[in-house]
Order: C-alpha cells, then sequence, then structure tokens
C-alpha cells in the first residue's frame, strides 16, 4: 500500500542543520509517510546521519546533480506517496501533530489538489523570530500568487498526480513557478489554518537574493502579465522592507 505522503528532503553537506529535520520526522504521531533523502553527494556526515535516523520508512540516495531543483525533480520520479511535502534541512514539522492534522485535512475533504497553512519563521536555536512576511489566504486560488508566494513552499503539500516536475530554466524561483502550476491543476485547496511548519532563517547572499527576484518578476509576468506584475511590484517593495526590518529587529533582540 503507496504512503499517504512522501516527505523529502533535498541536501549538500547539511550535517549541521538536518538533524533537526530528522527528529521532528521521527517524533510524528502520525506514520503514514515515507522519508525520501535525495543527497548530492555530500563529503560530511549528511548521509550517515539520515541512515542513523530512527526512521522506519526512509529510503536514501547520493547521487551527483545539477542543482536544488534537479534533485527535487529525482525525488518526484521516485516517490510513492499521495501527496508530496518539501522540507529543506533545518526546517521541521510545528508540533508532532502536524501531520496527524494534515492526514486528517485529507481524508476529511476527499484529498484535495492542495493542502496548506501557516509558517513561521526560527533560529538555529528554534526559536521564534516572526510570522512569515505573507499570511496564507483562507481560500487559495491561482490568482492568489499574483500577490507573491502566499504559502511558504514547505506548507504547500501536494497531490502527487496534480504535481509536476520543477523548470530548471530557474535556478532561484522554481518552487515559485511550480506552485502556480499546481494550483492551475488543482480543482480544489484545503486549508490547515494554523503554523504548519518551522522555517529555519539562513539569510540568503545579497546577489541570490536579486537573482531570485528578477526570477519571480519574470514568472509573475509570464502568468499574470507584464504590466499589471509592475504595479503590483509597487506595493510589494515597502512591504518587503518593512519585514526585512522588522526580522533584523528581531534577531538583534535574540
Amino acid at each position: 500500500m503507496a504512503p499517504l505522503f512522501s516527505i523529502i528532503t533535498v541536501t549538500y553537506n547539511a550535517a549541521k542543520t538536518l538533524p533537526a529535520t530528522l527528529r521532528s520526522i521521527e517524533e510524528q504521531t502520525c506514520k503514514l509517510y515515507e522519508f525520501i533523502l535525495m543527497d548530492g553527494v555530500s563529503t560530511d556526515d549528511t548521509v550517515a546521519l539520515a541512515q542513523a535516523a530512527a526512521i522506519d520508512d526512509a529510503r536514501i540516495f547520493s547521487s551527483y546533480d545539477t542543482g536544488l531543483y534537479d534533485a527535487m525533480n529525482k525525488a518526484i520520479s521516485v516517490a510513492r506517496g499521495e501527496y508530496l511535502i518539501f522540507l529543506n534541512a533545518g526546517d521541521t514539522f510545528h508540533t508532532p501533530e502536524t501531520l496527524d492534522k494534515i492526514a486528517k485535512a485529507a481524508m476529511d475533504n476527499d484529498f484535495p489538489g492542495i493542502i496548506y497553512g501557516q509558517t513561521q519563521i526560527v533560529d538555529s536555536n528554534r526559536q521564534r523570530i516572526a510570522d512569515r512576511h505573507l499570511t496564507a489566504p483562507d481560500n487559495l486560488t491561482f490568482d492568489s500568487f499574483k500577490e507573491g508566494m502566499v504559502v511558504c513552499h514547505q506548507a504547500f503539500i501536494v497531490l502527487r498526480r496534480v504535481a509536476g516536475q520543477y523548470d530548471l530554466r530557474y535556478r532561484f524561483s522554481a518552487d515559485y513557478e511550480w506552485c502556480i502550476r499546481c494550483l492551475q491543476k488543482s480543482k480544489r485547496n484545503q486549508i490547515v489554518d494554523e503554523i504548519l511548519i518551522d522555517y529555519l532563517n539562513e539569510g540568503m547572499t545579497t546577489s541570490n537574493r536579486f537573482a531570485s527576484l528578477r526570477e519571480r518578476f519574470s514568472i509573475m509576468s509570464r502568468y499574470y502579465g507584464f504590466f499589471p506584475t509592475l504595479f503590483r511590484h509597487f506595493r510589494f517593495l515597502p512591504r518587503y522592507l518593512k519585514y526585512k526590518n522588522r526580522v533584523n529587529h528581531e534577531l538583534k533582540k535574540s
């Protein structure tokens, strides 16, 4: 019998951040999952840590890839679960009961195409920094992503038959484009209106941040039109700066 969830973690030299993710998966009261670690031939203890973890249905792969999204595509191709959940090394489920709540949302609502919820940002000590800068809406539609990635990728749980492969033309924002395509295909989406994921704040280099924003603008223009996207970005900038200042303030306090 296929598992309900395929929990996928893509890694490369993630020995410092992976243990929290492994612990979170081990602690889930819902056991209707398989765990897939798709590693890019790490040179540290990443694979050994995954092998030593007490996760019953774990499949560990280590092979060269061309980047994060190529590894995610490999994971999708071997996944057996009804739903896909992507957890980066360092990200965790919010509580041991989180997967149970997601499973209940799936089974009580006749397996919607997408199940989603809220995300909070945590530091390396697993202490809360802030809510994510965008809040998942009560009613998620294709048009919701006009406003940006309103649901964090890790809290965006997709029926495998709805999900396609990531578009490797995008190096930094393929997850955003993938979510939009999933929303195009999904007929029903179900919110679990609480925090599902604790997202590790690791920061991003300025060059990658700008490259990601450029890609995201291109994706928005492709799906929602160039001029409407341009006008929306006049609103996005103050929103982003306000959030960045709030996170920096919280980090200084911690």
